[in-house]
This record gives structure tokens, sequence and C-alpha cells, in this order.
């Protein structure tokens, strides 16, 4: 009876634990960030420090991510898009970009602690905003030949929601 009671209170003390798993991020490169030539276009920075990218010049099939480390929804759906990003590989790049934030570190350290490891743009000086309105997050679904097929406005709810969008816009089955 004292095992079976002792045992018994391991598993209630075992699971009132949180089963919070710390996920590595990383900062990458924009070097493989499809885009076209196209010359005359705004280059916004990346976040490891290197040339990014023109927001117009950019060829899908794509999902663009506009986000900021300041904002709690943007940090809400960062579990669906690392899920939804671990399926799409090689299918669907996944791109984000960081806007409005007080300096390219605060974007670099929500990276890092939020496990992200796809590229992201910066826009230090919030010159996309003519691209992407006010708020965030937003993303973009960006066919082969640079046409925005689709705005999602507000956190994804689930990667259910994000692989339905994927598919009917891109085209591309995970």
């Amino acid at each position: 009876m004292k095992k079976t009671a002792f045992a018994l209170s391991l598993l209630l003390l075992a699971s009132c634990a949180s089963p919070t798993k710390d996920v590595a991020g990383k900062v990458v490169s924009c070097a493989q960030v499809r885009t076209a030539t196209t010359p005359n276009l705004k280059v916004i920075g990346c976040l490891d420090g290197s040339t990014g990218a023109a927001i117009k010049s950019l060829r899908g099939p794509m999902i663009l991510n506009v986000w900021g480390s300041w904002c709690a929804p943007c940090k809400a759906e960062i579990p669906i898009l690392r899920s939804f990003y671990q399926k799409a590989q090689g299918k669907i790049q996944l791109v984000g970009v960081d806007v409005e934030e007080s300096s390219i570190q605060a974007g670099q350290n929500f990276v890092l602690k939020h496990g992200i490891t796809w590229p992201n743009l910066f826009d230090s000086d919030s010159s996309t905003r003519e691209n992407f309105g006010m708020g965030v997050p937003v993303t973009w679904f960006i066919a082969a030949d640079g046409t925005v097929v689709y705005k999602m406005i507000g956190p994804f709810k689930n990667d259910v929601e994000l692989i339905t969008i994927a598919s009917k816009y891109l085209g591309v089955k995970l």
C-alpha cells in the first residue's frame, strides 16, 4: 500500500511540472532568400547584419511573416511557425521580417530565445510600413512569380490553419 501511495505521489508531482523545453534559435543569413533581380528597389537588411533583400523582389513559394519582439501575438504564433517550418523545408520558404525594433540586438535576442531558425529580414527604418501597413503579425503568401496571393492579418491559431492556407494559395501539399 505504501509503495502504491508513493508511486501515485511521484506521478502527481511529475504531472504538475511544466514540460517546457527550451528551443534554441539561430540568426540565419538571408543569402538563400529567393529574389528576382530588380533594379532600383530599396533593399532592407538581414537580422544577421548582412544585406537582405527588396520586399518587392521576393519570389516564392514563400511565406513572409512580419513580426516584432515586442508583439505578444507574434510570440504566441512562433511554435506554429516552427512546426510548419520543419514540415515545409524544401517546399515552401519561410522568411521573417522584424519591424519596429528598438535595436537589431532586440530582434536577434528574440530569434535566439524563441527557437527561430529561418532567415529574417530587418527593417531598421520602418520603410516596409508602406507594404505591410501598421500592426503585426501580418503574413504574406507569395507565389513563384512574386505575386502576393494571400494576406493573413493576425496570428495563426494552429498548424492546420497555416497548412491549409499554404496548400490553398501556394498549391503545395505538406
